[in-house]
């Protein structure tokens, strides 16, 4: 291979990169379809001069009838006037449109097909043409939709995913954590209520066992709640304790309260 022919095709691959890359699908529909309408123009004008020429020759085929006719009516006329002289030109002008007919007839014959064989290609052109602006707005509507799918998922390549999921599981934990927070204040308020109503509990207890004690105390006679002192075997009336030993006994009450 030549240098020339190499720089030929390099320069040539360029042009066509280039090229494909500048070609927009949507403006290359439109341009077709306008190239098509202006081939369906020309066509509509060729279809339209051809039915005239061949208006115009129909009409020269029909004067080259009449003219035959007519013709051969005077040859009639001259042989029955007895002019056969008259007849014989006569039927010499009849050959001659006949001639001229039979040409115009060919010539007829032949317009005449090419005139249905453009009609059937305007038909076909127009067929086309219309099946062409269908399928081009269903190739717009489709290059609309690659374009939004293809900005979409530049949107999601540029997105920082896992930044974002790493900032939800921060913001979960926090969320946990207030929670877990929350509940533990709940639950030690409720353990000091319940504290605060057992030490009322046990309180009272302690001041309905006093008053207790009291009213035994200052009340006549042996309390019901304390066992009966046994009686003496002498059978002499017992007496109280001295009041040095009462006094022992809540001096000895107070040091073990006190040690407690």
């Amino acid at each position: 291979m030549g240098l020339f022919d190499r720089i030929r095709r390099v320069v040539s691959a360029n042009l066509n990169d280039m090229v494909s890359k500048a070609e927009d699908p949507e403006k290359m529909l439109e341009q077709a379809i306008l190239e098509m309408q202006e081939d369906l123009v020309q066509l509509r004008q060729g279809v339209a001069q051809a039915i005239a020429a061949q208006k115009r020759t129909e009409k020269q085929y029909n004067d080259a009838q009449n003219e035959i006719n007519k013709w051969q009516r005077n040859a009639q006329l001259a042989l029955q006037k007895g002019d056969e002289n008259l007849a014989r030109q006569a039927l010499e002008r009849k050959k001659t449109f006949t001639d001229s007919g039979n040409a115009l007839k060919a010539s007829l014959d032949q317009q005449t097909t090419q005139v249905e064989t453009l009609k059937r290609n305007l038909i076909q052109l127009e067929s086309k043409i219309s099946e062409a602006k269908t399928k081009k707005e269903m190739l717009k509507a489709r290059i609309t939709a690659a374009k939004a799918q293809e900005q979409l998922q530049g949107m999601v390549r540029g997105m920082n995913t896992s930044s974002a999921m790493a900032a939800f599981e921060r913001m979960e934990e926090k969320v946990l954590m207030q929670e877990a927070r929350a509940q533990s204040a709940a639950e030690l308020a409720g353990a000091d209520l319940e504290t605060q109503f057992a030490k009322l509990e046990a309180g009272s207890d302690i001041d309905d066992e006093l008053a207790a004690l009291k009213q035994q105390i200052l009340s006549p006679g042996t309390p019901t709640n304390q066992p009966q002192l046994p009686a003496e075997t002498s059978g002499q009336p017992s007496t109280s304790k001295p009041d040095e030993v009462v006094d022992a006994e809540l001096e000895s009450l107070r040091k073990q309260l006190d040690q407690m």
